[in-house]
């Protein structure tokens, strides 16, 4: 199936994924599972490629060139994401430690905001089907990425 897919094809589905994913981690917050400092910063590459998948998809539109590099930036951008995600996947399963700023290991970033919840990244908010939600950016930034690699390398 995914063989018959367009390279336009593949930039609004990298567009509808990455909406799909973010809006998924509001609506986890707004049900009360507060992000951690890592959470946050893995939402970067996603407010990155929405838009710029929507541009490449608009403005590929009959230009090969655009959506050849777009996806191919697009794949950089997602395999970075994934590797955060597992980074962050490994440090709430104790693989390796996590920045000590939001495990609690020291005060060596200041003295925390006292008018704010705790959310230590060492410990996941849910997990699904075993995946935390840092497990599950890593999972869906790598098919997003692999989706985009493969896409642009087709001529």
């Amino acid at each position: 199936m995914l063989k018959s897919i367009t390279q336009l094809q593949a930039a609004w589905a990298v567009f509808a994924i990455t909406l799909a994913t973010i809006l998924g981690a509001w609506g986890f917050e707004y049900m009360g599972y507060l992000p951690c400092e890592l959470c946050l910063k893995q939402r970067f590459a996603y407010y990155t490629v929405i838009p710029l998948s929507l541009v490449i998809a608009l403005a590929g539109a009959g230009n090969a060139k655009v959506l050849k590099w777009g996806l191919m930036l697009l794949a950089v951008i997602m395999l970075a994401s994934c590797i955060f995600g597992i980074y962050h996947s490994g440090v709430e399963w104790k693989f390796w430690p996590g920045p000590t700023t939001c495990t609690g290991g020291s005060f060596a970033g200041g003295l925390p905001d006292l008018t704010k919840k705790a959310v230590m990244c060492d410990q996941p908010a849910i997990r699904i089907f075993g995946l935390s939600l840092a497990g599950w950016n890593a999972v869906i930034s790598a098919f997003t990425s692999w989706l985009a690699f493969s896409k642009a390398r087709t001529a």
